[in-house]
């Protein structure tokens, strides 16, 4: 991926390539150390650490590319690719939490099962409760679902083959060995230190996929804690095979609950939202900092505007003078501009308006009453 050379200095970039070449390094040895000491959990954990480089890759595009100084087809800058970027990490995230808590219900629902019934027919139920009981995952019970409801339904071959060795006392039978839980243990480490660390530059900037991208790490960690339970339980409880799923049905309402307020933050930033009050009081402080400046009778009557990425586009209503010309107005947009920018991080376009101490500020918006009026008269003659 090319990034310009300004980009790469850049604190959410550098550390977005960093959890990118960890999720890198972290999928191999998981897969090698899951397959060497026999542990499905690590297994499956680097499956999920692959999968994450999709959410890398993501957020390490549009951050960059969001960096981009604005031109004259995009006045307002490339912050809104951020945006949409954010909507897309994010979905990952809350999608992929309501799949994990679909696949750590499955246990719980088999249960239950025989409590009730009717809540399946029974031939679905004797499909489902076959399927596990051979010692086959949610996968092959979700197949097993999919080919009682929906018509034409094929199973694949390689069903048949599980079940036929369902019975072989293979090297899988003895269980992980315990070694393995050194690598979900470091795992665990190195995630914490990227959630943290990414978090800390995405409140600073108020990145919404900056925080997606954290949250990720943090799942990832908590996904390894579940593992090195696995993994531990097996080894020092008996019966602990519910561990797992409890552990991936919480994991999973955590992502569910993050996912859907980042997604929630992205469509509102795409949608133009206006600023939130922490920002809009930060920005009136500095305003007011700086029109103290002036001997003249100055005051700050609204301050607007709306979020972009990590950029606030804000404008701000100075009530002046009456009498005041628009050649002081320069010298005071100047100030304004610049005590505000260096104050309140993130803002990168100021839009100052002027009026008249004791003026209505007059509306911007066009609307065209008697266009409507026109159309609607119209309409009538013709019936």
């Amino acid at each position: 991926m090319t990034i310009p050379t300004w980009n790469k200095t850049d604190a959410g970039v550098r550390i977005t390539r960093i959890g990118l070449y960890v999720n890198l390094v972290m999928a191999v040895s998981k897969g090698i150390g899951g397959w060497y000491f026999n542990s499905q959990a690590l297994v499956a954990d680097a499956f999920h650490a692959l999968t994450d480089l999709v959410s890398d890759f993501m957020t390490l595009g549009t951050v960059a590319f969001a960096l981009r100084r604005p031109t004259e087809k995009f006045p307002n800058g490339y912050g809104k690719i951020e945006s949409l970027g954010s909507l897309g990490v994010s979905s990952l995230l809350l999608f992929g939490g309501i799949a994990m808590g679909l696949f750590s219900l499955c246990p719980f629902v088999i249960f239950l099962s025989s409590f009730l019934p009717s809540f399946l027919p029974s031939k679905a139920w004797g499909r489902l409760t076959d399927g596990m009981g051979w010692g086959v995952t949610g996968y092959t019970a979700l197949i097993h679902l999919y080919a009682d409801f929906f018509a034409g339904g094929d199973l694949p071959e390689f069903l048949g083959h599980a079940h036929g060795h369902s019975h072989s006392h293979s090297h899988s039978d003895l269980g992980p060995n315990v070694n393995a839980a050194w690598l979900a243990a470091g795992s665990i480490v190195v995630k914490e230190w990227l959630y943290r660390s990414t978090m800390k530059i995405a409140e600073e900037r108020k990145s919404s996929i900056l925080a997606s991208n954290a949250i990720h790490h943090r799942i990832d960690s908590l996904t390894s804690i579940v593992a090195l339970v696995a993994i531990g339980g097996s080894h020092f409880l008996q019966n602990a095979s519910y561990l797992d799923p409890v552990g991936g049905l919480i994991v999973s309402l955590m992502v569910i609950n993050a996912g859907w307020g980042n997604t929630r933050a992205a469509l509102m930033e795409l949608v133009d939202v206006g600023l939130d009050d922490e920002i809009k009081e930060s920005v009136r402080k500095a305003s007011d900092k700086a029109l103290a400046l002036r001997q003249e009778r100055l005051s700050v009557r609204a301050v607007g505007g709306s979020k972009s990425g990590q950029n606030y586009l804000v404008e701000l209503t100075v009530e002046v003078p009456i009498g005041t010309t628009v050649r002081s107005t320069r010298a005071l947009e100047e100030v304004l501009r610049g005590v505000v920018g260096a104050e309140v991080r993130g803002v990168k376009r100021i839009k100052v308006r002027f009026v008249e101490e004791g003026t209505d500020v007059l509306n911007e918006f066009v609307f065209k009453e008697e266009n409507v009026s026109a159309q609607v008269e119209e309409h009538s003659h013709k019936h």
